[in-house]
């Protein structure tokens, strides 16, 4: 795997390992290095990222295979849901379901996607289609309790409500999330410790990303503060050598405990390139456009072990970054974190069309 260094060209695009792992169910959760496992199915978590993503790719270049992709994915989402508006999360190769009710983060992840679909519809049958799912969930939203999966369906309704604005009922239930993700800050907050609870886990940069993309929708002047407050918190602590180092989980980091340096994780790798093209769509500071490069170049070897975990031969990203080299499995969630990172990126940069090859 070669490293490459970023000078505002990305890496050519493609979608070969996203079409590799996705059959006429949905997206495999993993794979044995480039090969699918079907051993480990499919889940709710990785379909809704795929859902994302593939409504990026068609929304910057209008592709054939990327609608058939939302297609697919949309319709996983659909299937799993269930009749109270939650969502089961583990399904087996032969279509079987493992739970009956998935966790709270596979639920706000399935938000996330969905609010962004709603937003950027290529279709009209899709926009109704994940419209009638996003609003069956509705009456699960006030009762979230974990702050990741309030951050990612915070993310989910302000795509919704961008080009809904009028909607109060929505309008009211992201005051409500805001104030819970704000609250929890509140309770956590000690003079060296600016986080929402007592340590750095995954899926991080979600939480300040959540809280400035809410301030910004509603005009709120202190849940700004406290989003720029933790953003700047979590750089003091994962950007400090100059690269990108994320909280590892082989351990995380514990209020007045040493942070853990592995496994790394690419989820928190794209987290973080998304909250800092947020701060610097919020503020246009050039500053949070840099750290959203560095933060990108982690996949292509700016990290601890200087190893890319991009795989340009196949189009896979590999599935975590240890103290003793890369973990050469390239699942689905590895590489929906580089490609959706890639795409954020992209979008400001505008450096080159997006291209999907054939199935």
């Amino acid at each position: 795997m070669n490293t490459v260094s970023y000078s505002g060209i990305l890496p050519q695009f493609h979608l070969d390992h996203i079409l590799r792992l996705t059959d006429d169910t949905g997206i495999v959760q993993h794979a044995i290095y480039s090969i699918p496992n079907y051993h480990e199915g499919y889940c709710l978590d990785d379909n809704a990222r795929a859902l994302l993503m593939a409504t990026m790719v068609y929304q910057k270049s209008k592709d054939k295979i990327a609608l058939r992709l939302i297609s697919r994915y949309l319709a996983y989402i659909n299937y799993a849901q269930n009749p109270d508006g939650t969502f089961r999360n583990f399904m087996a190769f032969d279509r079987r379901f493992l739970d009956d009710v998935g966790s709270e983060d596979a639920f706000g992840r399935a938000i996330w996607a969905l609010g962004y679909t709603i937003a950027h519809a290529p279709e009209n049958a899709y926009l109704e289609a994940a419209r009638q799912i996003f609003f069956k969930s509705v009456p699960q939203f006030g009762q979230l309790r974990s702050i990741r999966s309030i951050a990612t369906t915070i993310l989910g309704i302000t795509y919704y409500l961008k080009y809904h604005s009028t909607d109060d009922r929505i309008t009211s239930l992201l005051h409500q999330l805001m104030h819970k993700l704000y609250d929890e800050y509140q309770l956590n907050r000690q003079a060296n410790w600016h986080w929402y609870e007592s340590l750095l886990a995954y899926d991080n940069a979600f939480l300040p990303l959540a809280m400035i993309r809410a301030a910004r929708t509603l005009k709120d002047d202190s849940c700004r503060k406290v989003g720029y407050e933790s953003l700047a918190f979590l750089e003091k602590h994962t950007m400090q050598k100059g690269y990108l180092r994320p909280v590892g989980n082989n351990g995380w980091f514990k209020h007045n405990q040493e942070i853990a340096t592995f496994d790394q994780q690419p989820v928190d790798a794209m987290a973080s390139v998304l909250l800092y093209i947020e701060a610097y769509r919020d503020c246009s500071d050039q500053h949070y456009f840099r750290l959203a490069r560095t933060a990108f170049m982690w996949f292509h070897g700016e990290n601890d072990l200087h190893l890319s975990l991009y795989d340009a031969e196949t189009g896979g990203c590999c599935d975590g970054l240890g103290r003793d080299g890369i973990n050469r499995n390239q699942g689905a969630e590895s590489t929906l974190a580089y490609l959706i990172a890639y795409l954020a990126i992209e979008q400001r940069t505008y450096v080159r069309n997006v291209t999907a090859h054939q199935i």
